[in-house]
């Protein structure tokens, strides 16, 4: 099989969106990374070669201000990145399509679910994997912020979080908070009609695995389950969480071993 090939597309403000693409046959599988991630990331790399083992077309991407993409990231909001997932996912055009959402990733995949007939052309939407999701999540950060942080975000208009993965500080903006407000997914039903997988660690610190439970309460899918994984944290990227995400992508491509 052919090495994957990086692609791009230029947004409205001639902006660069970087994207990769594996070759394979259908159900196609698109990544959607979290908050600050990239598609060199662990679960990138394992799903795009998950698809590869089993001959499945996959699609990764960085959004603007993220990896290899341009753009200044303090300088972009949810309704952006939901754009760039959007622009990539009509640009490969899949007959079929497995959405895998990490994170802030879940939101964004729930978004382009709720919105799929309208924009996705003869692209079918036949299952949605969520890692860790993090649904409206802008909606409870600000209350995360110290005084300090508080201040800086109404004076400056930013203001700079520690990550606990040696990754930061992460810049969290009055515009970022300002603009999730406008993208919720959990201020209503989520209409789907494709099978749902929802995997969250209990240990997770960042975001609760209640997080997910709210989001399954919101989908209308029949066929919806979501599975605790025993003291794993946010990442879900150790080996066990990885084999369990794989389990889980295999019955929604129907690739299973």
């Amino acid at each position: 099989m052919d090495e994957p090939q990086y692609r791009h597309l230029f947004q409205s403000d001639g902006t660069k969106v970087v994207y990769r693409v594996q070759a394979g046959r259908s159900p196609a599988v698109m990544f959607l990374g979290g908050f600050r991630s990239d598609m060199s990331g662990t679960k990138a790399t394992f799903i795009e070669q998950w698809c590869r083992a089993r001959g499945l077309r996959s699609i990764c991407m960085d959004y603007r201000g993220h990896g290899q993409s341009a753009g200044r990231f303090e300088a972009l909001a949810l309704s952006d990145w939901i754009d760039d997932a959007r622009r990539v996912l009509m640009a490969v055009a899949p007959e079929e399509v497995v959405l895998v959402g990490s994170s802030m990733g879940g939101w964004i995949a729930c978004a382009l679910a709720r919105e799929f007939a309208s924009f996705a052309g003869r692209t079918t939407l036949v299952g949605l994997l969520g890692i860790a999701s993090a649904p409206d999540f802008t909606d409870t950060l600000a209350d995360n912020l110290d005084d300090e942080q508080r201040l800086a975000l109404e004076t400056t208009g930013m203001a700079l979080r520690p990550s606990r993965y040696g990754d930061g500080p992460y810049p969290i903006t009055r515009a970022l908070l300002e603009d999730g407000a406008t993208q919720r997914v959990l201020d209503r039903p989520l209409p789907l009609k494709c099978p749902v997988r929802l995997v969250h660690g209990s240990a997770d610190a960042d975001v609760a695995w209640h997080r997910s439970a709210l989001l399954l309460s919101h989908m209308t899918a029949e066929d919806a389950e979501l599975v605790i994984v025993k003291d794993a944290d946010h990442r879900l990227s150790e080996p066990r969480s990885l084999e369990r995400i794989g389990e889980l992508l295999a019955t929604l491509t129907g690739r299973a071993d």
